[in-house]
């Protein structure tokens, strides 16, 4: 275990906001976090984990230990006439996993290509996109007890998953440590085509046969079209996440804005977050080295030395904004530190 002293943040947030952490380490086995865990408890502090930091804002220096995980390994660990079971370790790249899933053919992730992040944060958030979400292919995972020392295993209902949310967000938030994720990968696709630009940008790639990758590739490009690429301009993609009314409120707001879009869910009418905030007028803002994205208003960006207050305090504005003219409230994705 190497303990590093006075470690700029810098390079470990996609936001590339320079914060310094106190102490710093990188666990890439469970016995490494164990022991970097162990270390904080002497030290009386308490660490915070760090995955692939793209969906956390640094607003100020952590005076604690950050053990940023890299634990690796994509392993088939069970196999039936319908699916791959494969566990994946929590710091493998999110989206070299997908890569690795359409290369060996096993399918239900390829929708949520270039997601930026770990693989450990992606049940914590549920992640998802364009008609699928991390739920949906999940078995279960295995996790570290921060007090035990322990590792527990969780199976789907247990992490209670939601828009965006798990029990790992809420009643159980820093009491483990996600370690390895097992996903339920299917053997014959089930091709999800139906929502956003997908049919109509596989049409433009000329793709005449569905696969994993014209699938992958139609994601790819839309997402990039859409969302600038952090290692160009500093963002945690999408800020915000979509929120859910009811069905009366959408109604009253059909009335005055008859162009609002809005789409039926289980728990009421679930309106886009970006189109709410470009109609408040903030997309393509830019207020010295902090802004919002001139393509997509779900996104606030760093031009270079912008700070993580300011960005903040823009997240607040642009809150404040839309619930004045929609009554609506939109919440953040990105963790606050």
């Amino acid at each position: 275990m190497n303990i590093q002293e006075n470690i700029s943040l810098k390079a470990f947030n996609t936001f590339g906001i320079d914060k310094i952490a106190r102490f710093f380490t990188i666990a890439r086995t469970v016995e490494s976090l164990k022991e970097a865990i162990t270390w904080a408890k002497h030290q009386g502090i308490k660490p915070l984990i760090l995955g692939g930091g793209s969906n956390i804002l640094l607003t100020q220096n952590l005076n604690t230990l950050v053990i940023k995980i890299e634990i690796d390994g994509i392993e088939v660990i069970e196999e039936t006439q319908e699916f791959y079971f494969v566990e994946v370790g929590a710091g493998v790249i999110w989206h070299e996993f997908v890569l690795k899933s359409i290369e060996n053919n096993w399918a239900g992730i390829e929708n949520l290509s270039l997601i930026p992040g770990t693989v450990g944060a992606s049940p914590m958030q549920n992640i998802g996109a364009y008609g699928v979400e991390i739920k949906d292919v999940f078995h279960s995972l295995k996790a570290l007890n921060r007090e035990t020392l322990q590792m527990e295993q969780f199976e789907g209902l247990q992490c209670q998953f939601g828009y965006r949310e798990s029990v790992f967000k809420h009643e159980l938030k820093g009491n483990y440590v996600i370690c390895s994720v097992i996903f339920q990968l299917r053997k014959k696709p089930e091709y999800h085509t139906e929502y956003g630009a997908i049919q109509e940008t596989l049409e433009n790639l000329g793709v005449k046969e569905l696969s994993l990758r014209a699938i992958s590739n139609a994601v790819i490009a839309i997402r990039q079209s859409k969302l600038p690429d952090p290692k160009e301009i500093g963002n945690a993609g999408s800020f915000f996440k979509n929120p859910t009314i009811t069905s009366d409120h959408y109604q009253f707001l059909k009335n005055i804005y008859p162009s609002i879009p809005g789409y039926p869910t289980l728990e009421g009418i679930k309106v886009p977050a970006a189109w709410l905030i470009e109609q408040c007028g903030w997309k393509g803002k830019r207020f010295g080295e902090i802004g919002i994205h001139a393509k997509q208003p779900l996104v606030l960006v760093n031009y270079g030395d912008g700070e993580g207050e300011d960005i903040k305090a823009l997240a607040l504005q642009i809150q404040q904004s839309v619930f004045e003219k929609f009554q609506v409230e939109i919440h953040p994705e990105v963790n606050f530190l």
